[in-house]
Formats: C-alpha cells, structure tokens, sequence
C-alpha cells in the first residue's frame, strides 16, 4: 500500500523539471537534493527490481522491504542532516568474451538514493540528448539503435565506416570532469555532492581488499548508466554535431549506445581526418581508444561481392545484393556472439542436466531461447537463427543423452519431447520503419 500510493508523486516533480529544462537550455536547476525525500525515495522502491543481489551488508530487497518505513525515514533524515554517507561498492565479475567485466553492486540504500539522483538527471538531460545517443534512454535501446543505423546505412549516401571502442570507459571517467559537465546545468551543491559521494566511494573486490577510485563509476550501478551517458554527451556527441559534420563536405552520422559507437562517412577524406583526432579529442578527457578494436573501413553498396563488415551492438553489418538484384545492408548475429552463445549454452545444460528434471531444463530452454529470438529476431536475420536452432538443438540432445550410461533419447523421441514442451521457433519481430525512404542508387 505505502509504494502505491508513492507511484505518483515524484513523477509530478519530474515532469516539472523536463519542462525546464525542454523551454530554457541554459537553465541551472537548484533545490534538487530536496527532492530527495520520504515520498520520492517510496516511489523510486516502487522500481526495484526485487532480484536484484545485495550489497555489502548483504541486504536484499525482500530484507529492506520488511521495515520499509523505517529504512526510509532513517535514509531521509540522515540525508536531510547531511549525515548520509555512501557505503562500499561490492565487486563481482562476469563473463565477457576471452576476459571478465567488473560490475559494482552497492547496497539497496545507495541503490535507492542514486534511483532518485538518477529520474532527476534523466529528467533534465533527456531533453539535451541528441537523436544519436539510444544508451540508457527511455523507449530506446540497443535493438532499436542497431536498427536505426542499418536503415541509416541502406537510405544513406555513406560508404566510409569508423568502427570505434574506448578503452576500459566506465572505469576511465575523471571525476572533475564529471562534475564540471553536470555544474553546466546543475547550481545544488548538495546534489552535486552526492554524486561525488558515490564516484569516490570505496570498491571491496571478491578477495576482500578495498580500492578508493580516483576516475571511473562502477558499472552496473544504478546511477552509472546515466553519468556515463552524460559524459559521451558533452564528450562525443555534441562534439561530433557541432565541430565534426560542420567541417565534413559529405553526408555524416553517428550511432551510439552507451561507449559502444559508430560513424559514418561519404567522403574518405572526412573519415580519414576524423579517425585521426578522434583519440585526441577523447584523450582530452583521460579517455584512450582502443587502437586494435578501432578501425576505418570501406563500406559501400557498390561493393555487394566483398566482405567488409562491421559489428554494433551484437550484429554484423554487410551489404548483400536482395532477391531483386539491389543493394541491401543485411544484418545478422555477429560471430563473435553467436560462438559466445554457443559456449553459454553448452556450460548452462552440462551444469543443470543431472540436478533438475526434464520439465525444468525444457521450461528454462524455452525462456532462453524466447529471449534469444526477441533480441536477435531483426528482418534479415533468419538464416542466422535457424543455424542456432540446430545448434542448440544438437547441444540439448548430446548432454541429455549423458546423463545416465545408457544412451536415453532417440532423435524420434527427442523431437517429440521438444514439441511437447512448446519450444518457440526462431520468429522475425523487429523491422525497418517503412515510413522513412530509402535511398536508391542511380
């Protein structure tokens, strides 16, 4: 009852601070660490993700829930007495690639408060964002970007591509550079405090030893996704809008998705000279492009036969000739995360075969799968799901056939049993926006 009745309170103050920002783009905002309060912070636990895992003090949200009223109105008052004081960071690892990638979970009080430093960014800087940038946006998203610049590409007079990675970037972002970009639009002192408070507070690593950050924000926490996207903003995308297509004689465009971005170019000679102080402009601000993940490449429609391709977002660009003899970015999973999903899947049935039931594993393939075709189902892509299918097909059969000595499903059997449990078949249900033209080739 106490969450349903925050559900609409702070969003008013939200709406509020959006129409600010929306009408004054110079405006600084003040007083917003008063609205930090009882009400907005019952709204923003309101948002939890319930299964979410716990920080230091091994509090979950089941745990917090239980004295809700309680926890709440401690956090207020403390940070209304300027007593709050952000607890340490744990860090776990999780698979990516060959290597590990660092997530930072903090605790559900930290999670809370940084919930509500988060809406109010989002609520001040989703105005000033620019169509470029999907990351941590509402109604965008990685899926949606890669579609956008496939579109892009095919209606585009773009034959130069600069496939870019920066280096490490959550964990290079310099702290004063942070603050000075969000003094350009925030006066509160006391709000810009709390977000020092969470970029210095201590990191306790798995082997139990402490770190004390001078540049980055733990990726994963909540307030992270959204400080790193403002960071790009001014360090990126403004950049590339005002200084870089200005200078550029052809067609120019840029797609992001959090440090994950790429350009596109008609002439060479505008992509030559952007690759060149494209790492000079980030290393203005203590960031380093990845120089062996970074490249230029030929991308064109007149060059159907070759093989240049690129990847974004979990997909392969490629101009491919269609049915009709046309030109036609094709997209489809990139091979990197095909093999990768692959090798996710054979870990995950030779962990579970022999300790859950059969109902079980099939219950959680159908899941897995569902939410395979919901990302990957992009128009183009078929062959490529259908491929995995058989994979996955060919991975389930041989694991279940070692959980005893004896082999225990024939290919008749197995088939059966796949259609018994309503295995979803790989299914198309992201498109192009036909509303838009395409640019045909003369």
């Amino acid at each position: 009852m106490q969450i349903r009745q925050a559900e609409h309170h702070m969003p008013t103050s939200l709406r509020g601070i959006a129409q600010k920002a929306r009408k004054d783009p110079n405006y600084k905002f003040g007083n917003l660490y008063g609205l930090l309060n009882e009400g907005n912070l019952r709204w923003c636990f309101s948002k939890f993700n319930r299964k979410a895992s716990p920080g230091v003090d091994e509090v979950d949200y089941e745990m917090f829930s239980e004295n809700l009223s309680e926890n709440i109105e401690q956090l207020t008052a403390d940070l209304k007495g300027k007593r709050y004081h952000a607890k340490l960071v744990k860090r776990r690892y999780i698979p990516k690639g060959s290597g590990r990638r660092p997530l930072g979970i903090p605790v559900v009080a930290d999670k809370l408060v940084q919930t509500g430093a988060a809406e109010i960014l989002l609520a001040i800087y989703e105005e000033e964002f620019l169509p470029c940038s999907h990351g941590y946006r509402r109604g965008r998203g990685p899926q949606k970007a890669a579609l956008e610049l496939s579109q892009t590409l095919q209606r585009g007079l773009y034959r130069w591509v600069v496939d870019a990675d920066i280096k490490g970037f959550f964990d290079a972002i310099d702290h004063d550079w942070m603050m000075r970009m969000l003094a350009e639009r925030i006066s509160d002192q006391s709000f810009l405090g709390l977000i020092r408070k969470w970029l210095k507070a201590g990191i306790l690593e798995e082997d139990g030893s402490v770190i004390h950050p001078v540049t980055g924000t733990p990726q994963g926490g909540v307030v992270s996704a959204v400080l790193a996207n403002i960071y790009l903003h001014y360090v990126l995308d403004l950049w590339f809008e005002k200084v870089v297509k200005v200078r550029c004689r052809g067609q120019v465009t840029m797609m992001r998705f959090a440090d994950d971005f790429v350009c596109c170019f008609q002439h060479e000679d505008d992509a030559l000279r952007f690759h060149t102080v494209l790492g000079k402009r980030l290393g203005k601000f203590n960031l380093t492009l990845s120089e062996e993940k970074t490249r230029l490449l030929r991308f064109s429609r007149f060059e159907t036969e070759t093989n240049n391709a690129f990847a974004f977002l979990g997909f392969d660009y490629r101009w491919r000739q269609s049915r009709a003899g046309k030109p036609v970015v094709c997209m489809s999973t990139s091979g990197k995360k095909y093999h990768a999903a692959l090798q996710s899947m054979r870990g995950w049935i030779r962990e579970i075969r022999g300790k859950k039931r059969i109902t079980a594993i099939f219950t959680a393939l159908r899941q897995k799968l569902q939410g395979y075709w919901n990302y990957y189902g992009v128009c183009g892509n078929s062959k490529r799901l259908w491929s995995y299918l058989q994979e996955v097909r060919q991975i389930i059969h041989k694991w279940l056939n070692r959980r005893s000595q004896r082999k225990s499903y024939n290919w008749e059997g197995f088939n059966a049993m796949w259609k018994h449990f309503r295995i979803p078949n790989p299914r198309i249900i992201a498109y192009w926006d036909r509303s838009l033209p395409l640019y045909e080739a003369n």
